[in-house]
């Protein structure tokens, strides 16, 4: 009928509903509790209002705090809050842009005045006034000449209607009261649903991301449906900053950020002992696996970067250069490079799979107010994998890289969860391609038995993902591995086999990375550890000092006994007291503490303290060898 519309929910069910019936009352169909937790919804892959009349089919998901789109529908109401409260306050200050983030929100403002946060208890306050005044958010749908006229006091918003209206698409406004705004949408359709709010921080960004352009101030801030959440997300910020990877690579010798080179590491030696344990845990893991390792350069001709879809799908996010009068990329991605080494030979369908690793080092262009230590960088490297696998090899490679995915987190005692991200609207292949190429993931996960959460509309340009998300220490989540499905950039540049029947078929690539970034991982590690690795990683993993002078030579001996057994141990044979020097190696968080005396020398024998200050005496040297080597070996 025509005044019906079809919608299919998460568990894959369809139920017919009038035209125009609205998010909120679908909830209240299905029940009370939901409707009382609803934030927003998703239809396909737009988060709507609750009060949006929806008139069209279309897969259907009621929004809760629980899902990460309740969390962005709640945070860019925030955000729409913020420029109210600012604009009352500072009349000369103009909102631009405010999106919700990965956590919270931040709402970019063109001032003359620079804010500080000194002026944060002066705005949170008024967001409160506007929070508590119940105001209804409402959406509305309008041409460009009123769009215009509603933002003519606002000239960075009347630029993106400009935009928008040459491109043909819906320009909306919302509403608060009486602070309307330029907006694509997906908020909750009330103020009222928030009830605690906190400025984090301020710093500076350009219109539209161009340094050529005007100066901004950005505010960031994040905002709960219940005051205890933030209570909570409060103490957890308080612990991460005790745990900062900034605070704790400094103390501890681990790395530095330069002004030479923004948004770059330098990693100090003990900070690459972390990096190369790492790299060499991985590879030989991969190597068990049957992974070949390459290495390919750092800048490319751009034609490869038109040919593979980067050109056009990731351009923004790439440096370019030229030699001899000829463009080049520096890449952004390894997997174009590892096509050509597949294509540098001809295959036979008994060669596959083919797994091609790289621990590459990538450069993509961030804004210089985003950049946060590790977690947010320039240049870093990555754990790249491409398999190339005939379509029927494809389900048990996908399986087989979960199964190492779970090895590695299980071996720094990681919980994760697991999403599959499926087409997006700017999607290179068919709707064929890429139901095959979703479904193998499906099958896999289902092989596997892990539950996983579907996003619809959130895959790579290239192919459906799944995406794993890990649990630190400090109960934070962080999106690590992912592995991704691509059958267009194989056929966009050339790759082939021989198949059984003697003809040219296209393989199909599997992108894997599990730590994702060597640099991000790292960053996450120390603040999981609180700076305490594993013994495996520590960089130092042994201090051995004499009690006196008399017991120097003695504590050589052992030192150097250590260190020809591949144990990573430092001689402290500073003139300071025991004490002194105990505390010194606890505060550079040293696994484990030998001190020799006259006692130890005559026993042929040391005295170990563990990180947990527990001190045990008489301990023969090579005993204690073989338990730091079946530590090591088992990476407890």
């Amino acid at each position: 009928m025509a005044d019906e519309i079809t919608l299919e929910f998460p568990d894959g069910s369809k139920q017919k509903f009038a035209k125009g019936i609205t998010a909120k009352e679908i909830a209240q169909k299905i029940g009370q509790r939901l409707a009382r937790d609803a934030l927003a919804a998703k239809l396909d892959e737009r988060i709507i209002e609750l009060e949006f009349p929806i008139e069209e089919n279309g897969k259907f998901r009621i929004l809760t705090w629980n899902d990460a789109e309740g969390k962005a529908a709640l945070w860019h109401t925030g955000a729409h809050v913020l420029a109210e409260a600012v604009r009352s306050l500072y009349k000369d200050a103009r909102n631009t842009i405010g999106p919700p983030i990965e956590e919270g929100f931040y709402q970019d403002f063109y001032a003359t005045k620079p804010f500080t946060s000194d002026d944060f208890e002066k705005i949170e306050k008024k967001m409160m006034e506007i929070i508590k005044s119940k105001r209804k958010i409402e959406r509305s749908v309008v041409d460009k000449k009123i769009a215009l006229e509603k933002m003519k006091d606002n000239r960075f918003k009347q630029e993106l209607i400009e935009e928008f209206a040459g491109r043909g698409k819906t320009i909306t406004l919302y509403t608060q009261g009486d602070f309307i705004d330029l907006c694509k949408g997906g908020h909750v359709s009330n103020t009222e649903v928030i009830k605690a709010v906190k400025l984090l921080k301020v710093s500076s960004a350009y219109w539209r991301g161009d340094a050529k352009k005007e100066s901004l101030q950005r505010i960031y801030g994040i905002v709960f449906p219940e005051q205890k959440m933030l209570a909570e997300y409060l103490e957890v910020q308080k612990k991460a900053l005790e745990n900062s990877h900034l605070k704790l690579g400094r103390e501890l010798d681990l790395f530095s950020m330069q002004d030479a080179a923004p948004g770059t590491v330098f990693f100090h030696p003990k900070g690459t002992v972390i990096y190369n344990e790492l790299i060499d845990f991985l590879r030989k893991e991969q190597i068990k696996r049957s992974y070949k390792e390459v290495n390919t350069p750092q800048i490319l001709k751009r034609i490869l970067w038109e040919k593979s879809g980067h050109w056009d799908h990731y351009r923004k996010n790439m440096y370019f250069t030229k030699i001899d009068e000829e463009d080049y990329a520096v890449k952004p991605m390894n997997c174009p490079g590892h096509i050509l080494i597949y294509n540098s030979e001809r295959h036979s369908y008994r060669e596959l799979p083919i797994r091609i690793a790289e621990f590459g080092t990538v450069h993509r262009h961030e804004l210089s107010g985003v950049l946060n230590g590790l977690f947010r960088v320039r240049r870093f490297t990555q754990d790249d994998a491409h398999i190339f696998s005939a379509p029927g090899q494809l389900r048990n490679e996908i399986v087989n890289v979960i199964e190492l995915v779970d090895a590695v987190y299980r071996t720094f005692n990681f919980e994760y969860r697991v999403e599959l991200s499926t087409k997006p609207s700017d999607a290179m292949g068919s709707d064929e391609i890429w139901g095959i190429a979703t479904n193998a993931l499906k099958d896999a996960l289902e092989e596997k038995k892990i539950e996983y959460k579907v996003n619809d509309g959130d895959g790579a340009f290239y192919g459906p993902k799944i995406d794993f998300h890990i649990k630190d220490s400090l109960g934070r989540n962080w999106q690590l591995g992912t592995i991704q499905v691509d059958f267009s950039m194989p056929e966009k540049l050339g790759c082939y086999y021989i198949s059984e029947k003697d003809r040219k078929e296209t393989p199909v690539m599997i992108h894997r990375a599990i730590f994702g970034s060597l640099e991000r991982f790292i960053g996450i590690l120390i603040e999981h550890y609180g700076g305490k690795f594993p013994l495996w990683i520590a960089p130092v993993q042994v201090v051995v000092f004499p009690v006196s002078d008399k017991s120097e030579k003695y504590a050589k001996q052992v030192f150097e006994k250590l260190r020809n057994e591949g144990i990573r141990a430092e001689l402290d044979s500073r003139s300071e007291t025991v004490s002194y020097k105990v505390r010194d190696a606890e505060i550079q968080k040293v696994p484990y503490i030998l001190t020799l005396g006259p006692k130890e020398e005559e026993k042929k024998a040391v005295a170990v303290r563990d990180k947990e200050g527990k001190v045990r005496f008489g301990v023969k040297v090579s005993d204690f060898v073989a338990q730091l080597n079946m530590e090591i070996s088992e990476k407890k």
